[in-house]
């Protein structure tokens, strides 16, 4: 038997929750015992996410093979709990540069290369390799933007066409729209989401059911009046409407029936989902009711999706140390500016997290932050260029070295404590060039974050292009910091000071929060919660 298809598309707007809810339907078709898979499919000509500004997509998401992709499959792994690959993420761009490198080389000799078929194939094919690849049963597809955008038009073709040629039983469409409820007069309005399925019919697609996004449940007459001009069942209608959080989101539409529908009309046998560590999960994170203010300092602040992962790892540790984290967002840039006392602000959070950045604006507002929560020993942990900008700190104000800097924000200081990888001087294409994906990290054995893994080699993803200066390790060291993570070839993977000076200083290059997942949370992130919590 082949694989079955599971195509998600979005109407209305974008931002609605189309990607929770397609990592919420391969949670469900997992939990009946069902290998599945979820792939992202991005309209953009870019071909990754790599050199997109956080404002401008969210978050890039690092999978563990080194993909920069949408932040998407970060909601995807944590679903499923397990790791996803690059692959797992198509692009326009991406397809298009196979169908002219093919061209190039002459694959298609003698031929037109047209939109279709060859663009469309092109999309069929990546699907069909990664359903083989994978050895997934169900491979979800969320077809990204909306209904009606020029870019997507291609995904959608492709997808009518695997209908036809798989047939009803091998491909479902579920279409996710939005109905916004009138504040004049709290009337629900389904006129949008009737729109929407118009245009998807005009483009030959017939949804096997609908996600109704809302504020408020779907009222009965609502369902009705969606069902009638979807040419849908009232039971092929469900309710999406606002959570507490995102995690109740599957529970939601399982309590409605949905994945026992979907796994019906993919001719597959419907068996008792296995929700139970989910639902425990859900239930601790709703029951919260400790705060623990913890700020977070960066220069992306102003679009929280370009923090998401960091924000969902401070939930799944909140959840296992019982406390709920309540983020004090600093903007990093504003305390460069002089527009936030940052001392004041930091006087009154419990821990902190350094968020990661690239680039020069911002960094020094985060060096006056970092070194108020050092000198007041609150519970801190730096991600990334907050390690970086940590040994910065560390090297001007405890070393002694005025004017140490990173070459990435001045390539003409004094004592370049922070310097490019070696193997990255002669780079000179910037997406997919960065060190990227999980490697391997030795741990040193009695410090902290060895307490918090537990172990002597961990894989934690990377995405830099920047490192600790070898020639000023030693000197570090003499004053105090203690390196207490390396990769193989002896880049500094981690920093802290000892626990006798600071309760919880921490700096990791690399993103732990990559993998931290509902039911097992990063290490990282727990040290820091238990930390603030004392």
């Amino acid at each position: 038997m082949g694989a079955k298809y599971v195509f998600i598309t979005g109407g209305v707007m974008s931002g609605i929750g189309k990607g929770v809810v397609s990592a919420s339907t391969g949670l469900l078709i997992k939990s009946r015992g069902y290998k599945t898979t979820i792939v992202k499919v991005d309209p953009y000509l870019n071909v990754d996410a790599g050199t997109m500004n956080p404002y401008a997509h969210g978050e890039v998401f690092v999978t563990e093979d080194g993909g920069e992709t949408d932040l998407d499959l970060g909601h995807y792994e944590r679903f499923l709990g397990e790791n996803l690959s690059k692959n797992n993420n198509i692009t326009t761009g991406k397809v298009y540069l196979r169908v002219i490198e093919k061209e190039r080389k002459g694959a298609y000799l003698g031929k037109t290369v047209q939109i279709i078929p060859h663009v469309t194939d092109e999309i069929k094919e990546e699907l069909s390799y990664i359903a083989k690849d994978t050895g997934a049963d169900v491979v979800i597809v969320e077809i990204g933007g909306t209904v009606g955008d020029i870019e997507g038009l291609p995904f959608l073709e492709a997808a009518r066409q695997m209908y036809v040629e798989l047939g009803s039983s091998s491909v479902v469409f579920v279409h996710v729209a939005w109905a916004p409820v009138l504040s004049t007069t709290g009337e629900q309005k389904t006129k949008p989401v009737q729109h929407s399925v118009q245009e998807l019919r005009r483009i030959g697609i017939q949804p096997t059911a609908l996600v109704v996004r809302s504020p408020r449940p779907l009222e009965s007459e609502s369902r009705q009046k969606i069902a009638l001009f979807a040419n849908l069942s009232p039971s092929a209608v469900f309710s999406d409407h606002d959570v507490d959080n995102i995690y109740e989101i599957p529970l939601l539409l399982e309590s409605q029936g949905y994945g026992s529908q979907l796994i019906e009309r993919l001719g597959l046998q419907d068996r008792e989902p296995d929700l139970g560590g989910w639902k425990e999960f859900v239930d601790k994170l709703k029951g919260l009711s400790k705060p623990l203010k913890i700020a977070m300092v960066g220069k992306y602040t102003r679009l929280r999706d370009s923090y998401i992962s960091i924000v969902e790892a401070l939930k799944h540790a909140g959840v296992y140390v019982g406390v709920k984290p309540d983020l004090v967002w600093i903007e990093s840039t504003d305390v460069e500016e002089g527009k936030i006392n940052v001392n004041d602000v930091l006087s009154t959070v419990d821990g902190a997290v350094i968020l990661p950045g690239f680039g020069k604006r911002g960094a020094e507002g985060k060096i006056k932050a970092i070194r108020y929560l050092r000198e007041n020993k609150i519970p801190t942990l730096g991600i990334c260029f907050g390690l970086q900008l940590s040994v910065v700190e560390f090297a001007r104000d405890v070393v002694g070295l005025e004017g140490a800097n990173s070459t990435e924000i001045d390539p003409h200081t004094p004592y370049p404590v922070v310097d490019l990888l070696p193997w990255q001087r002669d780079v000179e294409e910037l997406g997919g060039t960065m060190r990227l994906g999980a490697s391997p990290i030795n741990l040193v054995k009695g410090t902290t974050i060895y307490s918090l893994y537990g172990r002597d080699t961990i894989y934690e993803r990377h995405r830099h292009r920047y490192e600790v200066n070898p020639k000023y390790v030693d000197k570090l060291v003499e004053h105090g910091l203690i390196i207490s993570a390396w990769s193989p070839k002896g880049l500094v993977e981690a920093i802290e000071l000892p626990r006798n000076e600071h309760p919880f200083f921490l700096g990791t290059q690399s993103h732990p929060e990559f993998k931290s997942r509902p039911l097992q949370p990063s290490p990282p992130y727990v040290g820091l919660l238990k930390a603030a919590l004392t």
